[in-house]
């Protein structure tokens, strides 16, 4: 029996790697392919933008250019021989907050592309440097040298979403979606208000001077809306819950009913920002409990690290956090790891669409986001209403600017950063930490958990059996909002 068993474990060992050999070549020649239709439909965009919306737009796919910063707030930006001067406002954006996975992304045909234009462009690029250096050493400017992709210059200056009629009416203040967006009445609410604010969905006492009222901010992860709380938690909450609790459910920027403004580029300071101006400003929060999924707890652990006297839980379910190995370049590690260019599993094949290919993921959000009255439809036919309403809109309410960018600067952008958020999390807060995750979640594996645990020894955690990324809530939505409670009253006893 011993040998028995010993012979079954070899067995499915050799059909273990037999199997990851047969994917890693599949995806090698899957991926490569991609690579060329992307680089086609970089061309098929540039062309169809010009004649619908009378203007050149550029993408990452341009190579970066060498700048140089200055005291005075501006950088010097040299690219293809020829210099510019362009103005930042630094209350808006800060460089270091994009991600460089938005312009460097390493692959196949990018490395025979590089190899044989390298020697020429080195040549270009000493003599440009050269240059730089007289005009900043004549404009008496001390800066700091950098390389930041044209694309990003140009969102800077506010051209990408352009000053066109095709873009803005300023007479009327009423933004129009790029041609490839939906404009249905769902997905452009937000448009004919000039309220620079979030869509919250809120529930619980309305009054905000009781002092028995808490509060709880509830952040949905990528491609999601408020919506994944306010159909599962939200009607699952005893009445004790809804009469001392004040829930407020988000749709971050750029996704279900809140703002998706074309000339931003979604970083972690502009979601945060837009947080607090659409939340803790408005409705006087001065302390509250924060609930986040997926992407929403990089969100949840910057806000709890800016307002670490006002968090009373943390819960953390499926955080992303990869720490990064010694030597790795953090961006680029943790984009192979959420999007790690295999075909198997098929959510895994998902991420490195949406992650690696600006024009495929573009394509994506054209066929099923523009269009998304339709698919729903069809996906309700063919399942029967088997799959929830509430996801499907959740997932098609966006746009790919947003989808892009929020994913690029969030995920991969903050992947040197988490460490430093969960050691203020560890060291300055007193509020209780609970992390779930789901046994069997194929985007984002249970290590990550396990990783915060590590880092923070209070933290607690909890797999669940047989639940993935999304089945972690829905399906046990009655638990989890138990579960919610019981951390809620907890903290409230500690305080």
């Amino acid at each position: 029996m011993v040998l028995g068993m010993g012979m079954g474990r070899k067995v499915r060992f050799a059909m273990l790697l037999i199997g990851r050999a047969i994917n890693d070549s599949v995806s090698f020649v899957v991926f490569t392919i991609l690579d060329l239709v992307d680089l086609f439909l970089c061309l098929v965009y540039r062309v169809a933008d010009f004649f619908i919306e009378a203007e050149w737009k550029s993408c990452y796919c341009s190579s970066s250019s060498s700048s140089s910063s200055s005291n005075s707030g501006k950088i010097l930006v040299s690219e293809h021989g020829e210099s510019k001067i362009v103005s930042l406002s630094s209350t808006k954006l800060r460089l270091e907050e994009i991600s460089d996975t938005l312009y460097r992304r390493p692959s196949l045909l990018t490395e025979v592309s590089k190899l044989t234009i390298n020697e020429l462009k080195r040549l270009k690029l000493d003599a440009n440097n050269n240059n730089n250096n007289n005009v900043i050493n004549n404009n008496n400017n001390k800066g700091t040298t950098f390389m930041v992709n044209s694309t990003i210059v140009e969102m800077l200056q506010g051209k990408i979403g352009g000053n066109n009629n095709h873009n803005h009416n300023l007479n009327s203040h009423v933004r129009i979606p790029r041609w490839s967006d939906c404009d249905c009445k769902f997905c452009t609410c937000w448009t004919s208000s000039t309220k620079e604010t979030l869509y919250v969905k809120s529930e619980g006492p309305k009054s905000d001077l009781a002092e028995e009222n808490e509060n709880v901010l509830f952040i949905h992860g990528f491609i999601s809306s408020s919506a994944f709380w306010t159909e599962t938690v939200f009607p699952n909450l005893s009445n004790e819950a809804k009469t001392k609790y004040r829930l407020f459910a988000i749709d971050l920027l750029g996704f279900g009913r809140s703002p998706k403004p074309s000339d931003s580029l979604y970083t972690l300071r502009e979601h945060l920002d837009m947080i607090e101006r659409s939340v803790l400003e408005p409705n006087k929060v001065k302390s509250f409990h924060i609930v986040a999924h997926s992407l929403g707890c990089i969100l949840a652990l910057a806000l709890a690290v800016k307002h670490p006297g006002s968090v009373k839980s943390l819960t953390l379910l499926a955080p992303p956090y990869f720490p990064v190995p010694k030597g790795e370049h953090a961006t680029q590690y943790v984009m192979r790891r959420v999007a790690p260019r295999r075909v198997w599993p098929l959510i895994g094949f998902g991420a490195s669409l949406a992650c690696w290919y600006e024009h495929i993921s573009r394509t994506i959000c054209l066929v099923i986001c523009k269009n998304h009255r339709l698919v729903e439809f069809l996906v309700k036919l063919i399942t029967r209403n088997r799959l929830r309403t509430f996801l499907l809109e959740g997932f098609f309410c966006h746009t790919h600017n947003a989808a892009w960018h929020t994913l690029h600067n969030i995920i991969c952008g903050t992947a040197a950063k988490l460490d430093a958020y969960l050691t203020v999390v560890r060291d300055r807060l007193s509020c209780d930490v609970h992390v779930f995750h789901g046994e069997d979640d194929e985007l984002i594996p249970v290590e990550c958990s396990h990783n915060v645990k590590a880092k923070i020894p209070r933290a607690h955690i909890k797999v669940i059996n047989k639940k993935d990324h999304i089945t972690i809530v829905v399906g046990r939505q009655k638990a989890f909002a138990s579960e919610l409670e019981q951390i809620w009253r907890n903290s409230s006893t500690k305080t």
